[in-house]
Order: C-alpha cells, then structure tokens, then sequence
C-alpha cells in the first residue's frame, strides 16, 4: 500500500527547481549576447587596425628621402632616393612647395620628367626619368621663380622651407640654407 503525503515543502522544490533552470537559461542567453557584441567590436577594432596600418604604410613608404642639394644654374638640384618599401612612382606625381621670405614667399610646382635623372647622369635633359624606382638614386631640379637662391641668399635669415609632396604617399621636409647662391654650393 501506497501512503500519500500532503506535504507543501515537497511542492516547492519542483518550483525551486524550474526557477533555477529558468535563470540558467537567461544566464546562457546573456552570455551569448555579450560574446556577440565583445566579437563584433573586436572586428571593427580589427578593421579600423588593418586600415590604419595601411595609411601608415602608404605615408611612409611612399616618401623621397633627400639625400644632398645644391645650387645649380640658379635652381636647387636634390639628390633624392625612395624611402624603402616604396613602389615606383611616376615623376608627375612629385609636387613642391617652396617657403622663403623674399618676395611673395610662397610657390609651388609639380615635378616634369625632365626635371628628374639619374643621379649618374649630369645634365637635366628631356626625356627624363619617366618612373621613379626604389633601386636607383635621382637627383631633381626645383625650378623656383619667386625663392630663387639669389633671393634668398640675400636675405638676413637665409632659408627657405621645402615641402616634396608625392601623390597617394608621403610628403618630405627639408630646410635649404643658402649660405652663397653661387653654382655648386650645398643648401642641406
């Protein structure tokens, strides 16, 4: 025989029980919530990184690294390589920007093929270099009208401010000192 007992602490076990599972369950839910979101800003953190990385890349390695300069026929001539890890570079994409205090004191120009050699060769001639390598070394011609060397050689404060820009790289900065704008004489 079989005794049947009415006994409420039994009944409020099973609902102990179902509660539990019932925050057990939340819990699971809340937890996968979380890791999603956690997931989703670590790839967006990871792209941001990645794009970043290749703006930095593309600064950096996309850059003329300046050498030496010198006076030449009353423009400056700059001995220039590409920084390492560049790609080659049309020469029409070089751009300047020349600073000085004579004058207006201010102009700017884009690069022409024939305004950049070899380094080994010693005249700036048409065709010119057409693309820059990263193997070679050149030398450039800055052809200034307004901050020529006379003009700023006869300034007090003798220096002028050069900015190489290349398009979808990097840009250089280089203070010229014109000291004598006779040919020959360096200005870095």
């Amino acid at each position: 025989m079989k005794t049947v007992r009415d006994n409420p602490e039994q009944d409020t076990l099973g609902a102990i029980g179902i509660g539990a599972m019932i925050v057990f369950i939340s819990l699971i839910l809340v937890a996968a919530v979380a890791s999603a979101v956690i997931i989703q800003t670590a790839e967006k953190l990871q792209q941001n990184a990645q794009t970043a990385g290749d703006d930095t890349s593309d600064e950096l390695s996309g850059k003329l690294t300046i050498m030496q300069g010198f006076i030449e026929a009353g423009n400056y001539v700059l001995y220039v390589r590409l920084a390492p890890g560049s790609d080659a570079i049309p020469a029409d994409a070089v751009s300047f920007q020349l600073f000085c205090a004579a004058g207006a004191g201010y102009e700017d120009g884009a690069l022409a093929a024939a305004n950049v050699q070899l380094q080994s060769v010693e005249a700036f001639a048409a065709p010119g270099i057409v693309n820059l390598d990263p193997q070679n070394a050149y030398k450039i011609q800055v052809n200034s009208g307004v901050c020529t060397p006379a003009a700023i050689g006869a300034l007090g404060n003798p220096v002028a401010q050069l900015y190489l820009h290349i398009e979808s790289g990097g840009t250089t900065f280089e203070t010229l000192t014109v000291n004598d704008p006779a040919n020959g004489n360096p200005v870095i």
